[in-house]
């Protein structure tokens, strides 16, 4: 169906989606009867406690005193005992939604009971039983002999996995009016969970470690879909948002010396208007009305010849436009083979009235401030000494003598514009360092807490990107159920399948909504490791990259896009009346077919609009300036699939489409440039704009076949040194200092064995008095 109809999506990007959409998520519609399990628990054991009054009712003194009865609770040894206490806690954590009246109440419950809980050990005690539940090999080996797993299996670790979500979640997100004493209690959480206090460990890492196992298949009733929503928010908690990232950029870049960035990428975006897309559904009515004779193909040909006299134009303006951070540059020419659909989608002639509405919807002046990097001034100026005066000075960008005066106007320009990012100076200090290691002596490494992450990460951080690959392909739509796929459905089962056609549709529901929320919060954590990665340093980066593209991400996140992306993007795999915490408040009305059919009102699913953004901004990060794997992107025939993507007009997912497709022109032949002028002009309006970049007809040196291998083993060897450099510290290395100084050497205290005191004086007869001292020699050395 045509993007002609298509409206624009009124969807603003964020770290997340509204707070109750997020705690809704934690829970399947399969889970449902649970809220009320978790209330009788808690009910039970409360009336034992407290006579006639709820637990609104009591003061902070009374509530404190509870929450420390159920916390002796949970140390008993009975497994059922312990069960029953947590689920009461679960309650707690969930807002008492038994006292409340609506769902702000329960909402404002949540996360006074959440601040109440942390404040009194919780978070500790349930970390300590997660534990246990992880090292439980009765469980393990239980769930590996059913042939069929389901909700039941996984009942304690759901309990421990959504307090805890709970707690992270709640405690995470700021709100105004919050006391005081919860933002200190905030602060206090996130360096608990970023810098390990108790263990060696962030708690992150414990979850990755869930990750693998689970995908290793020692451990198949792990919920997978909690497991990921709660690294997800640990991460965003821990390491911080986009903005903060942005602030922490700025900060960066101050303390490098380096100007400030020219604009606050997050600001432009949001001020940026989506522009129309290739509209299939109007080729189709052209090709019905030439049917008919109705149409002749001069326009047509109108725009050819004035692609022709661009492309002859001596004069043509080579400076044309890429991207803004998640930019690519590109390399050697393939013809992209594309499909036939993919022919001439954009020219066709529109209605006068059309062409003017969609010319004044173009903003006035380019979004983005030029860039120009170091290499750019470098090579254009090899270029010009080579044509002008017959030799090259290296990297001299300052000597301009014997150069015509258009050039010196022209590296006046590009200097203007030139930007060096924090990763070229981070590649530049490492150069060093490799270079000179006994005389700058040790780096000093500030201990963030990326910083920590990545070094507990580090030696098995390839399983941790292909275990996460692993079930982001079980969740893709387009995938096809094979036998040898893990299976991620674990937590959304139920014990007895259903038997009518409405448990049927719900279940359906149910199972497309939890592959959709696993898809939202592998892509995320993703591109969050990605971006504090690239931030904290670049080679970290490049190492976690590498291990995703070796993992075969960029054919996965193309195969993600190989389907009817507006279907998916207005899916309605959701039942609000059924949604935490509407349900626990409300009386449900009957469900019928009809009504599960019809979904809800939204004009887009929030999740899978995020999820796609999330993905392209990935596969921008993994091929920025990177040939060999742009030229991937050629390979797996990413254009159509791309250009079936614009259709979705929301301009901060075009944008991402839009540079994905500008790195690869100049490697889709002029044919599919010719017929594609509308793709064309949407990227020179909206992606950065690099300066002699030539993107738009391919003549530049990168067009040229590259050794795209010894690209990767460079880049591999590079990323190697530095791991070893930072991370391998042997302790007898050959670079150790040595102490020159006599009163600190004698003073040093020598392990001596237990028997020495018995043959000192021998040793001391044999080694000192017996040896003449050779005053020449000595003499001869100073």
């Amino acid at each position: 169906q045509g993007s002609v109809d298509c409206p624009n999506l009124e969807f603003e990007y964020g770290d997340t989606d509204g707070h109750g959409a997020e705690l809704a998520e934690l829970y399947s519609y399969t889970e449902e009867p649970e809220l009320s399990t978790n209330r009788r628990c808690f009910e039970e054991d409360f009336h034992t406690q407290v006579q006639g009054k709820r637990w609104v009712e009591l003061d902070g003194g009374q509530q404190k005193a509870y929450v420390m009865h159920l916390l002796d609770g949970l140390e008993v040894v009975n497994r059922d005992k312990r069960l029953r206490v947590a689920r009461a806690i679960l309650y707690l954590a969930q807002g008492v939604f038994g006292d409340c009246d609506n769902e702000g109440d329960v909402l404002h419950w949540s996360r006074h009971n959440s601040f109440l809980l942390y404040q009194l050990g919780t978070f500790t005690a349930f970390l300590e039983l997660l534990n246990m539940e992880i090292d439980n090999s009765q469980a393990c080996s239980s769930a590996l002999r059913k042939p069929a797993i389901s909700l039941a299996d996984s009942m304690e670790l759901r309990v421990l996995l959504s307090v805890m979500y709970l707690m992270v979640e709640n405690i995470r997100v700021e709100q105004e009016g919050d006391p005081p004493e919860w933002k200190t209690c905030r602060e206090t959480f996130r360096m608990e969970l970023g810098f390990p206090v108790h263990s060696d460990e962030p708690f992150a890492l414990m979850l990755f470690m869930m990750v693998t196992k689970f995908c290793s298949g020692h451990a198949p009733h792990f919920p997978m879909k909690k497991v990921l929503l709660l690294l997800w928010k640990v991460l965003l908690f821990t390491l911080g948002g986009f903005e903060a990232l942005q602030a922490m950029k700025v900060r960066k870049r101050e303390e490098l010396g380096l100007p400030p960035l020219p604009e606050d990428s997050i600001q432009v975006m949001r001020s940026m208007r989506a522009a129309s897309p290739p509209t299939y559904s109007i080729e189709l009515m052209e090709q019905q009305q030439q049917k008919r004779g109705h149409r002749s193909r001069r326009p047509l040909v109108k725009q050819d010849s004035l692609d022709i006299y661009n492309e002859r134009d001596p004069f043509k303006n080579d400076e044309a436009g890429v991207d803004e951070e998640e930019n690519d540059d590109v390399d050697s020419g393939i013809e992209g083979e594309l499909d036939l659909m993919e022919r001439d989608t954009i020219i066709p002639a529109m209605p006068a009235h059309r062409q003017s509405i969609e010319r004044v919807s173009f903003p006035k002046g380019l979004p983005w401030a030029p860039k120009v990097r170091q290499k750019d001034i470098e090579h254009f100026l090899e270029a010009s000494r080579n044509k002008f005066i017959g030799f090259t000075l290296g990297q001299d960008t300052e000597t301009l003598i014997g150069l015509p005066r258009p050039i010196h106007e022209s590296v006046k320009t590009l200097k203007q514009h030139k930007y060096v990012s924090i990763s070229d100076v981070q590649i530049k200090n490492e150069e060093e360092l490799e270079k000179c290691p006994m005389s700058l002596g040790e780096e000093e490494v500030q201990e963030t807490p990326c910083e920590i992450l990545y070094r507990a990460m580090l030696y098995n951080l390839p399983q941790y990107m292909i275990a996460l690959l692993k079930i982001l392909l079980a969740a893709v739509p387009t995938s096809k159920a094979k036998t040898d796929s893990i299976n991620i459905l674990a937590d959304v089962l139920p014990e007895e399948m259903p038997i009518t056609v409405l448990q049927s549709m719900k279940l359906g529901i149910d199972v497309n909504r939890h592959k959709e929320i696993i898809v939202k919060s592998i892509s995320a954590v993703l591109l969050l490791l990605l971006k504090h990665f690239k931030l904290n340093h670049i080679y970290q980066f490049e190492y976690v990259s590498q291990h995703l593209v070796f993992a075969n991400c960029i054919p996965l996140i193309l195969k993600f896009f190989n389907q009817n992306i507006m279907s998916y993007i207005t899916a309605k795999n959701s039942i609000s009346v059924l949604d935490y915490p509407h349900c626990t408040v409300c009386d449900l009305p009957e469900l019928t077919a009809e009504s599960l059919e019809a979904g809800d009102n939204n004009q887009f699913c929030w999740r899978n609009l995020f999820s796609c953004i999330n993905l392209l901004r990935i596969l921008n990060k993994l091929t920025k300036w990177k040939h060999s794997r742009t030229m991937m992107l050629v390979v797996f025939k990413s254009a159509p699939i791309l250009k079936r993507a614009l259709k979705v007009k929301q301009a901060m997912m075009q944008l991402y489409v839009l540079k994905l497709l500008k790195i690869q022109t100049k490697y889709l032949g002029r044919q599919w440039r010719k017929s594609n002028m509308k793709t064309m002009s949407a990227i020179y309006q909206k992606v950065r704009h690099r300066m002699n970049d030539d993107w738009a007809y391919g003549n530049d040196i990168d067009a040229r076949p590259w050794d795209f291998q010894a690209e990767e083993c460079t880049l591999r060897a590079n990323i190697e040194a530095f791991n070893s450099r930072r991370y391998d510290k042997p302790q007898d290395s050959e670079f150790a200092p040595v102490d020159n100084c006599l009163q600190s050497v004698l003073g040093q205290r020598l392990e001596l064995p237990e028997d020495f005191h018995y043959s000192y004086e021998l040793w001391l007869e044999r080694e000192v008095f017996s040896q003449p001292i050779r005053w020449e020699e000595l003499l001869h050395y100073q």
